[in-house]
């Protein structure tokens, strides 16, 4: 016999299995210790908003056979190695997503990727660490996953409109995710444990008779009477399908570059930029769960908001991507430029917690660049890039200028102070910072507006800004500077058929959940019309 219980229970009690069995036996079954019952969890999340902490747990219990998660999702993918092609570029969430689901839909999906597979990529990651040398093909943004396999790894989305979620996350654990990501209110696979989920979701496009091609960059178009008919590679290749699914991340600017060349229509979007902010995680614990250890508790996580003002245009400052127990890593993707983001391994168990701090970019900003028209938001992006590295490479601690991933830091406070840190903190970013002050270094429309938000999040979270806490930049890949429009109902280019901008690098989705939904709907767009 089966029963649902609603739950809202003491973190000792939540988060340890053999206490929470007791529990339930002892005030729910009321039956003796000696017999069994079987236990899933269905929803989990923690409540810590009146100052003690709660959890919410929906499980299940029965006796006999074992419960195991309900799965829609069947790992059993028809044979189409003789079927009509069409081709993807990118293999991020959303191109991986679309080629799973051409396949479920009859159709061979050839995927093209300029980098690396996803376990090659370590090399060059570590190049980036230790020997500050950036392989513009294969980096934290570019290689077999994404930007978001060896940079985190969130699956939380609000995009549920766009797309089946739980089917998302299903699959992922069909191909080897862990269980919890299916009833965890903010499911997380850590970046230690995504590559390997990633390989085995490219196993099963090539069992299925896809096609899968790495070291292969896409730079031109076949484009006849405005339909897209394939695609040109940098070794001469030439790769023709019904359909081309572009779904190439928000870094790809040589793609935007060539579809401006090509005058395909492209626009420049808001974004934001900023820097990271790197705590103890204790203190972050400390605070959202009011308790000076946290136990049995994960690592804590925040967002916070603040509307500012910079010469009378109200400027929206936020977290983005926070990071608890986890590392911030170099995420250039050229030499000359510097860019950090954060990630969290699977236990999150670093000592500090990272966030991106960010201030919202708009038209207003990249008037300087208008007559690069589409391309004007992402101008302003590389020069905040290039200007950071070059302040870092001239440091007195850059032993290259040439090969330099250095990164602009500053205390918390001294930052607010327009006041050089004498001594920066122990920190997790592996190739090392230089103190200097971010005023100088960042634009005014950045800084000053940031400087006033961090001023707002230490009202709403006491003993964030202090110099315990250091500002390390420079954040910029928050989403892409351009978006590459589409029809609403057909999701195909307004101007090109046959092309189907995807993911977050066309501008319609922000992380991994999302952009997979986003590489479904293409998929099922592309074979609605040409399939």
């Amino acid at each position: 016999m089966k029963q649902i219980l609603n739950l809202t229970l003491e973190p000792e009690v939540a988060f340890d299995e053999a206490v929470l069995r007791q529990h339930i036996q002892q005030k729910y079954l009321q039956i003796s210790d000696s017999q069994d019952f079987n236990l899933q969890k269905l929803r989990q999340s923690i409540d810590a908003r009146k100052g003690q902490v709660k959890v919410n747990l929906e499980v299940e219990i029965s006796s006999g056979e074992p419960i195991l998660p309900v799965m829609e999702f069947k790992k059993d993918y028809p044979d189409v190695s003789n079927q009509k092609q069409a081709i993807i570029v990118g293999a991020g969430p959303g191109g991986i997503f679309a080629a799973l689901r051409l396949i479920e839909l009859g159709i061979k999906p050839v995927l093209l990727e300029r980098g690396k597979d996803v376990r090659a990529r370590r090399r060059d990651l570590a190049a980036i660490n230790k020997d500050h040398v950036v392989n513009p093909e294969s980096n934290y943004c570019f290689g077999e996953g994404g930007a978001g396999t060896y940079s985190d790894g969130k699956l939380y989305t609000r995009s549920k409109k766009r797309g089946d979620v739980r089917r998302i996350l299903e699959i992922l654990v069909a191909h080897g995710s862990t269980p919890e990501i299916l009833f965890d209110a903010h499911p997380h696979i850590g970046t230690n444990k995504l590559p390997s989920v990633v390989a085995d979701l490219r196993d099963s496009i090539l069992k299925a008779g896809g096609e899968v091609y790495f070291d292969t960059k896409v730079i031109d178009f076949q484009v006849i009477n405005n339909q897209m008919r394939g695609v040109m590679t940098a070794d001469g290749r030439e790769f023709i399908g019904i359909g081309v699914i572009l779904a190439t991340g928000h870094s790809a600017r040589d793609i935007f570059e060539l579809l401006h060349t090509k005058n395909i229509h492209i626009e420049a979007k808001p974004y934001a930029m900023g820097v990271r902010i790197e705590h103890q995680q204790s203190l972050i614990d400390e605070h959202q769960y009011h308790r000076k250890e946290r136990g049995l508790l994960p690592a804590a996580s925040y967002s916070l908001v603040a509307q500012t003002y910079y010469k009378n245009i109200q400027r929206g400052v936020f977290s983005f991507c926070m990071c608890p127990g986890g590392f911030i890593v170099p995420s250039a993707t050229a030499e000359g430029e510097l860019v950090v983001n954060g990630m969290s391994p699977s236990r999150r168990d670093s000592k500090y917690a990272n966030s991106g701090v960010v201030v919202a970019i708009n038209e207003v900003d990249w008037q300087k660049y208008k007559h690069l028209g589409a391309l004007a938001g992402l101008q302003l992006q590389k020069d905040v890039e290039q200007k950071a590295f070059q302040r870092a490479a001239s440091s007195s601690l850059a032993s290259s200028k040439t090969h330099c991933q250095l990164a602009p830091a500053q205390r918390l406070s001294d930052f607010l102070n327009n006041k050089i840190s004498p001594e920066l903190l122990p920190t997790s970013y592996q190739p090392g910072l230089a103190s200097m002050d971010l005023v100088e270094v960042l634009p005014d429309i950045i800084a000053r507006p940031l400087q006033e938000g961090l001023k707002e999040f230490d009202k709403k979270m006491r003993g964030y800004v202090s110099n315990d806490a250091q500002l390390i930049g420079i954040e910029s890949r928050t989403s892409s500077p351009v978006r590459i429009p589409r029809d609403k109902e057909s999701l195909e280019h307004l101007q090109i058929k046959g092309l189907f901008p995807c993911g977050e690098g066309a501008g319609f989705a922000g992380g991994i959940v999302s952009a997979a939904m986003d590489g479904e709907r293409c998929a099922e767009q592309l074979v609605r019309i040409y399939g």
